[in-house]
């Protein structure tokens, strides 16, 4: 349960560390803005008509006497506009971060610079990383979209479908958008998809501990663009942790433990070849 409370440490951290450095807050609020338009335009038309595609779907309902045809439909509907909403949850991050890959991976390695040591780039032109992180986000949402489905069913399930459905949901977006979000540092250290889903398995409370708190943010109007450069920059962080990296202060402090105060004839520069 440790790893919940570590987790949510490196969302703190994150948005900690964009408030001391307001020029990337702002700069990072940017792409955030112009997804949000997008997906408040396309959830007000989806509250609009989830009734209609509601009653669409269920014909062999018409002829049902009242109170069950509203209460099976208005469950029907709630579920629709539901769905709806948790994949609009889980995409937004992913749409987010496509718009903002530039200023996202500029931010992230201002992050690294800012812990020390070296600042991994992965030398791929802007149309080669525009096209990783889209067949990449795809294969998640695809992902998300077979739980969805699953869950979807499971909501018809008395008691069972508005109590622990509801949490399962919100566990599978977290875990997801954990892995969307370290995905902008992981990426510049050429981590592809599976490994990157598997640091985060081997950490699956961190991961929960990040983004589940996140995703029930993300459910306030405007919250998610405010929290974006946050996310990106408590993401980094966490990545760095499940590469095992470590600041160059840290490295500093272990040199002069073992080897006193002597200088280095490096100077004072640290540098940390990173694997890939």
């Amino acid at each position: 349960m440790r790893d919940l409370g570590v987790g949510f440490r490196y969302l703190l951290q994150g948005q900690k560390w964009v408030g001391q450095h307001g020029r990337w807050f702002g700069f990072g609020l940017l792409p955030g803005l112009v997804t949000l338009v997008l997906y408040a335009g396309a959830l007000v038309g989806l509250g609009y008509g989830a009734d209609d595609l509601a009653a669409w779907a269920t014909p062999f309902a018409d002829d049902w006497s009242s109170p069950w045809l509203d209460l099976f439909r208005g469950t029907l509907t709630a579920l629709v506009f539901a769905f709806g909403l948790f994949l609009a949850v889980i995409t937004f991050t992913a749409v987010t971060l496509l718009v903002g890959q530039p200023f996202y991976e500029s931010l992230s390695e201002e992050v690294d610079r800012s812990e020390g040591g070296e600042v991994p780039e992965s030398g791929l032109p802007l149309w080669r990383e525009l096209w990783i992180s889209a067949r990449d986000s795809l294969r998640v949402l695809l992902r998300v979209a077979f739980y969805g489905v699953l869950l979807f069913a499971c909501g018809f399930i008395p008691v069972v479908g508005q109590t622990v459905v509801p949490a399962i949901g919100f566990c599978v977006s977290g875990f997801f958008l954990a892995e969307e979000l370290t995905a902008v540092a992981l990426q510049r250290r050429g981590v592809e998809l599976k490994e990157r889903l598997r640091l985060l398995r081997g950490r699956r409370l961190a991961a929960l501990g990040f983004g589940v708190p996140l995703t029930l943010a993300f459910l306030v109007p405007f919250v998610a663009v405010l929290l974006m450069p946050g996310a990106v920059a408590g993401a980094t962080l966490m990545a760095r942790d499940l590469r095992g990296e470590t600041s160059g202060d840290d490295d500093a402090d272990e040199n002069d433990h073992e080897g006193g105060d002597l200088p280095s004839f490096g100077g004072d520069q640290q540098v940390h070849h990173l694997p890939r």
